[in-house]
């Protein structure tokens, strides 16, 4: 009797086992969103920014879980690169070198907690003498299991 006791406890518990490792996680197979091509969505592809003069970056970004982190950055595209998903071509000017005034930005910050959606509003200020060229605006969204986003926006500093 107390054999088949512990064979049926044993037997029992590896059922137990069985049935909660069976038991599914939820995956997360999506990237988050970033919307820049809406009514208010600023800047749009190929947008002059005026030196010395400040303005909202403003993206609409989601996702199906839980927006984790966001990053805003913006660099010179003195040598015409580009990057994945850059929508429409803009009119470049010629080759150049970047100088110590080329203007460089970067911003990173935490979403708050539990949002699925968020319009992001990031100030720019671009300096007096920054360099009149080519730019890239890149903003990148990643949500709570790490699975990242990122777009960018061609614009141009001018005078």
């Amino acid at each position: 009797m107390k054999s088949y006791n512990q064979w049926s406890h044993l037997l029992l518990g590896f059922f137990a086992l069985t049935l909660v490792s069976c038991t599914e996680t939820e995956i997360d197979e999506e990237k988050p969103t970033i919307t820049v091509n809406y009514f208010g969505g600023f800047p749009q592809t190929c947008e002059n920014l005026s030196r010395g003069q400040s303005y909202m970056i403003k993206a609409k970004v989601a996702d199906n879980l839980e927006l984790a982190s966001y990053s805003v950055e913006m660099h010179h595209n003195f040598n015409h690169h580009t990057h994945d998903d850059q929508e429409g071509a803009c009119e470049l000017d010629p080759i150049t070198t970047p100088t110590s005034s080329t203007f460089k930005f970067t911003e990173s910050n935490p979403f708050p907690e539990g949002l699925t959606s968020y319009e992001m509003s990031v100030d720019l200020v671009n300096p007096d003498g920054a360099d009149t060229a080519d730019y890239h605006l890149e903003l990148s969204v990643t949500d709570v299991t790490g699975w990242q986003a990122r777009t960018s926006v061609d614009v141009k500093i001018v005078e």
